[in-house]
């Protein structure tokens, strides 16, 4: 079950972040997904050091924690998604798909004239299509 999903700006700023549980979980999931940004700056900074790429978006899994798994995505323009879940046996093909939906859903959302570049979405349209990418992830491997 995914518990939290993050945009976070090249400059590391949060620019959307949504948790699926309590409220007083939501707090514990902004730390997690802070602290995995740390993860994702060494990845970039070390290719050399992990799997990926360099033209490789999806990061994988960045780090287990006793409850949860974070998994990394990262854009060309070094925006960056992070998906939290507490599923403990996740397939990398359910990650990807839901990455690259998300990451459609993004570029919609931003592509809005209204929006500015670099401030916090607040589309409610956008909130909705995440929450259903949300409700329908893993549903395909389920089949």
């Amino acid at each position: 079950m995914i518990v939290c999903v993050a945009v976070v700006g090249h400059q590391n700023n949060p620019l959307y972040i949504q948790s699926f549980t309590e409220a007083d979980d939501a707090l514990k999931l902004h730390h997690i997904v802070h602290c995995s940004l740390d993860v994702v700056d060494e990845r970039v900074n070390n290719p050399k050091k992990s799997g990926p790429t360099l033209n490789e978006t999806f990061l994988g899994l960045l780090y287990p924690t006793e409850n949860y798994k974070v998994y990394g995505y990262l854009t060309n323009t070094k925006v960056k998604f992070i998906l939290v879940t507490t599923d403990l046996d996740v397939r990398d093909a359910d990650v990807r798909n839901f990455f690259r939906r998300f990451h459609s859903a993004y570029v919609d959302a931003v592509s809005n004239p209204f929006h500015v570049p670099g401030k916090k979405i607040t589309s409610r349209t956008f909130a909705e299509r995440v929450s259903g990418i949300v409700k329908s992830f893993g549903l395909s491997s389920a089949g």
